[in-house]
């Protein structure tokens, strides 16, 4: 499916005009939210396309991961260095209602395209900037990836083993959650700014400013107050938390694991009485969860006694019929074929003229009169797939300036 041949999703951000100058993954994530959930979304891409093209698996030297990055969007080469790329931007602003940029701070200002230049010409338009390190203070300029946020945002020091455990250093995630945490915040923030500027009828556009450090830092929890009380310091844990008990991963007798979260009273007690051991529920230890907190290894070594003598699926059944949160440890194998997944529209298979029918995940939030199938307008096109819809028919250029655009150049930036 593409653009001229099927409508867009008709979602409840239809008719919100996004202009995404953004690359890799924190920009076009926080677009890609707005475009499943209805926007129109112009991805301006250089020459050539963005370099994300290039990540992950590929089927004829096309992107499997693109398919779902650049999905609902209208994609069109543009080259920022010369000016008639530079004009197209500015034609693309003034009719927009958000712009969602991830340039390193202080690059559309020398390319005279800051959101002061462009809001002077649209002061309604909302721009949503998100950067390593925000848009100003002392680190403003050093470069940064997602692995960075983690590492000063203050996961990457809770993802490891207790001291003393392991010499390895603490893994990270296993995906690039600052980027997508901070794409998370920019939607939301710029969707706010939407509502000041149009529910509150202010007019008004706005400057979003999102870092990657700091979306992963607003994940810590009480650590910050704890810390500022009384100089605590939040030590790595390994797979359960501190603050909850018990929850864990326990091995099982097949080699896999099986996460069990039993720390409310009632499922405590309900999940020693599954295990054999109702005399650990009934003791007076373990009848709060700070209790449990405090002698949670005797517990632990209990629950993986028990799961150590069943396979992760069995002990997910007899938990699960206990009324017992517990999950076996999915692969993405798992998840594709679980069914309810399936069923809630989470796994779906669409056509891709790139690849051929291909699962993409729906969107993660339902929103009642907006079909899960509805979600999926197209996938990610080729690159310049709507140059001539783009900067022609949209941005009004000329064929002469629109090719101009999008073929690279050789002007540089002072």
């Amino acid at each position: 499916m593409q653009p001229d041949e099927q409508a867009a999703p008709r979602g409840p951000l239809a008719g919100l005009k996004v202009l995404e100058l953004g690359h890799y993954i924190a920009g076009p994530f926080c677009t890609r939210i707005l475009a499943d959930l209805g926007a129109e979304v112009i991805k301006l891409e250089p020459p050539g396309g963005d370099p994300f093209r290039g990540w992950g698996s590929a089927v004829a030297g096309n992107s499997v991961w693109w398919s779902i990055h650049g999905r609902n969007k209208l994609c069109a080469e543009v080259d920022l260095k010369v000016e008639a790329g530079r004009e197209a931007v500015r034609r693309l602003a003034a009719r927009a209602d958000v712009l969602v940029e991830n340039y390193r701070p202080g690059y559309l200002e020398r390319l005279g395209l800051g959101p002061e230049q462009l809001r002077a010409a649209n002061p309604r338009l909302v721009v949503a900037r998100i950067s390593g390190f925000g848009q100003d203070g002392p680190y403003r300029d050093k470069p940064a990836f997602g692995a960075i946020g983690e590492a000063m945002g203050g996961i990457r020091h809770l993802t490891g083993h207790p001291p003393g455990m392991s010499d390895l250093p603490p893994p990270r995630a296993g995906i690039s959650i600052a980027d997508d945490l901070a794409g998370l915040y920019a939607a939301i923030g710029l969707l706010a700014a939407c509502w000041r500027r149009d529910g509150l009828g202010t007019g008004d556009g706005a400057v979003i400013d999102v870092s990657l450090v700091e979306s992963v830092f607003s994940l810590m929890e009480g650590m910050l107050p704890e810390y500022g009380l009384s100089g605590k310091v939040r030590q790595p844990a390994g797979a359960a938390i501190p603050t909850a008990a018990p929850t864990n991963t326990y091995p099982t007798s097949d080699g896999g694991w099986i996460v069990i979260a039993g720390n409310s009273d009632p499922i405590f007690r309900r999940l020693m009485g599954v295990i054999g051991r109702p005399d650990l529920g009934a003791d007076p230890r373990f009848a709060t969860n700070a209790g449990r907190c405090e002698n949670v290894g005797e517990i632990d070594a209990a629950i993986a006694g028990w799961t150590c003598a069943r396979t992760a699926k069995d002990a997910d059944a007899v938990l699960e019929a206990a009324e017992v949160p517990a999950c076996r440890l999915y692969t993405i194998k798992d998840c594709a074929e679980d069914p309810h997944f399936r069923a809630r529209g989470a796994v779906q298979e669409v056509a891709d003229p790139l690849l051929g029918r291909v699962l993409h995940p729906g969107a993660p939030m339902r929103i009642s009169g907006v079909a899960p199938e509805a979600v999926v307008g197209w996938t990610g096109p080729a690159v310049g797939a709507h140059n001539a819809l783009v900067l022609e028919r949209l941005a009004g250029l000329d064929a002469a300036a629109a090719a101009a655009a999008a073929a690279r150049g050789e002007e540089k930036l002072r």
